[in-house]
């Protein structure tokens, strides 16, 4: 038998920025974050990819295409492909709240057009065959619960909008599920936005670590699975509300985050009350990763949905010199290279 070659495993770089800098560790530079992905090896596999932060200091979204091509040459001369993109949708770095004032949406639509034309660049150029462009509501829980069904509209028409963008480009959007982003922080309320948005450019991009706080109902307990007194040593009960959590979202999902999770949370700044990533070795980890990760890339009936050719390791806000040790990546390349042996494929290339 063939050994599996699909999906193409990615890290991811924007662990080097989120929840970096002013009054965190300084942000780790783009580059140490390739050098550090090129460098992991795991019993002669490495890593196939990474995808990127489209926000200064690591990829300016106002890149010359100039740029954009050195940024081309720059990943492959390290044999790496780009995936998935980032869109920088949020005020802080020049976008607006996806429902907020005109200008304020005005704002975030620039934002996916500037990260559209750079995934597109970066295609063309022959160094992503794969991927989409992510985004998010850009607004907090709290202020989206002001209004539920009024919000939702308002977030909803601003995708249609940035759909439409995303299409004259070529490009898929993927609303990132995470329980800080209103109108995006349950997975019911999740599925609600994307059917009201109704583009067949526009899919769910599910993080592990991120995806088990909806299970607990973080930010929206009407939308909770697990039972209040839930025991983590449950793991058949833990199995159960996995297998509703994914047969719900599983036919939205286009992209597709590995991840650990303590089952706590943990954020800064806008990024409030979201799931605390943990290492990939972490004993406090709730997930059995490999196992896991079955539910989003297998259909109910076991078979592969093959819905993604890449899956992506997504792990922030760790110290600074627990992400400049080798091994750290390694030990995640090895997790990642587990849920390709469990749920990959082969295809010629």
């Amino acid at each position: 038998m063939l050994e599996n070659n699909y999906p193409k495993l990615h890290n991811a770089a924007w662990p080097g920025v989120v929840g970096k800098g002013e009054d965190s560790e300084p942000p780790i530079p783009l580059e140490a974050m390739l050098n550090l992905t090129a460098a992991a090896e795991v019993d002669g596999a490495k890593f196939d990819g990474i995808d990127l932060f489209l926000s200064a200091p690591h990829v300016d979204i106002d890149s010359t295409d100039d740029e954009i091509k050195a940024l081309a040459g720059e990943v492959d001369a390290l044999n790496l492909k780009i995936g998935s993109v980032v869109a920088p949708v949020w005020e802080p770095t020049g976008g607006g709240s996806a429902m907020g004032s005109a200008e304020e949406r005005g704002r975030f639509l620039s934002q996916v057009r500037k990260a559209c034309h750079i995934a597109k660049t970066l295609s063309e150029l022959g160094v992503r065959p794969t991927g989409v462009v992510r985004i998010d509501s850009s607004v907090d829980p709290e202020t989206w619960a002001a209004d539920p069904a009024a919000n939702t509209e308002r977030i909803a028409s601003t995708f249609r909008e940035a759909c439409d963008i995303a299409a004259d480009y070529g490009e898929t959007l993927a609303a990132e599920g995470e329980i800080c982003w209103g109108g995006m922080h349950g997975w019911k309320t999740m599925i609600n936005t994307l059917e009201a948005v109704d583009r067949p450019n526009i899919g769910f991009q599910a993080d592990m670590a991120h995806t088990l706080l909806y299970l607990l109902g973080y930010n929206i307990p009407e939308e909770r699975i697990l039972p209040e007194d839930f025991d983590w040593s449950d793991r058949e009960t833990l199995t159960e509300g996995l297998r509703t959590l994914t047969a719900a979202l599983r036919p939205w999902t286009i992209d597709f985050h590995v991840a650990q999770n303590d089952g706590t949370v943990h954020g800064a700044g806008s990024h409030d009350k979201t799931g605390r990533h943990c290492q990939a070795t972490d004993p406090n980890g709730k997930l059995d990763i490999a196992v896991d990760a079955g539910h989003w890339l297998r259909e109910e009936d076991g078979n592969l949905t093959k819905a993604f050719k890449h899956i992506c390791w997504d792990g922030c806000m760790f110290p600074n010199d627990v992400m400049m040790k080798q091994q750290t990546w390694n030990d995640i390349l090895a997790a990642m290279i587990e849920v390709r042996k469990m749920h990959g494929w082969h295809e010629p290339e």
